[in-house]
């Protein structure tokens, strides 16, 4: 299996997490899944342009530069992966906030939307490797 097919596996994974999560009533635990889920996807697109990156920052920002502002993705995917990231830091370092249920389940269905169109384009384009 290839790093980017683990990627999508991983991917996969986490969303399936962060439903069960939203279930159990762990908000922040399942926008930080959901997160995580978008971060592996993008760094998937980033690999297949043969570009890594250390910071999830960097990476963020490499996704908006090389295919948000290019087009090959929505702008909104772009603005999700900002947002999102900002949610699980919030949820994840910040003691005295946690994430409302319709916060999360917004959360899981944008980052259910990124996850699969973002894999769609990886899995139609990995002929060209």
């Amino acid at each position: 299996m290839s790093q980017i097919q683990s990627f999508i596996e991983k991917a996969r994974r986490y969303l399936r997490s962060a439903e069960l999560l939203i279930q159990d009533g762990d908000y922040d635990s399942a926008v930080s899944r959901s997160y995580y889920a978008m971060f592996y996807l993008a760094q998937a697109a980033l690999l297949k342009k043969k570009m890594t990156f250390t910071s999830h920052k960097a990476v963020i920002s490499a996704f908006g530069r090389y295919f948000v502002k290019t087009e090959i993705f929505e702008k909104r995917l772009g603005r999700d992966l900002n947002i999102i990231f900002d949610e699980r830091q919030l949820g994840d370092y910040e003691s005295n906030f946690s994430i409302s249920q319709d916060n999360a389940c917004h959360t899981f269905e944008r980052a259910q939307g990124f996850v699969n169109r973002v894999a769609e384009w990886l899995k139609s384009d990995l002929s060209d490797d």
